[in-house]
């Protein structure tokens, strides 16, 4: 019963982190939404790839991909190339115009975090990090299809951050 209260308040916890997503993503510049700055972080942590690379990491189908990367492209942040080994794909890859916005991003959630985090220690924050990675670890790849052996959630497992 207590691993069972347990888990119900750490699954509050992770449901009001997107409370801190959302303050996060109030900082971004007006002319790069979430989207956007996921495709120039996923580009930068990777570096160059196909587009079908590129919606794999991001979770989502080629459409909502293709909407991102246009974006992206429009902005001067990303070149698309004929990939040698198939003519039909493109590599995305950043341009020095998407390495400053990166750079900018980076400057600005560093900021907010340092702000919003100014009264812990850095042992504190060290800890969370590690956690954090444990935790994302725990679940593995989030991107691919349920793994052996994991539950089946029903599909009310949602639950409220203030409960």
């Amino acid at each position: 019963m207590a691993e069972r209260t347990q888990f119900e308040e750490l699954a509050r916890q992770l449901s009001a982190v997107g409370a801190v997503k959302r303050d996060m993503g109030r900082i971004l510049p007006p002319d790069c939404p979430a989207g956007s700055a996921t495709v120039l972080t996923l580009l930068g942590r990777h570096g160059a790839m196909r587009m079908s690379r590129l919606a794999e990491l991001l979770a989502v189908d080629m459409s909502v991909t293709s909407r991102h990367v246009a974006h992206v492209a429009a902005r001067g942040w990303i070149e698309r190339s004929p990939d040698p080994a198939d003519r039909r794909s493109r590599i995305l890859r950043l341009t020095p115009a998407g390495l400053d916005q990166l750079d900018e991003l980076s400057r600005r959630t560093t900021r907010l975090l340092a702000d919003r985090l100014s009264d812990w220690t850095d042992e504190e924050v060290g800890r969370l990090i590690a956690l954090m990675t444990r935790l994302r670890e725990s679940f593995g790849d989030c991107r691919s299809t349920a793994r052996a052996g994991a539950p089946v959630l029903e599909e009310t497992t949602r639950t409220p951050a203030n409960t």
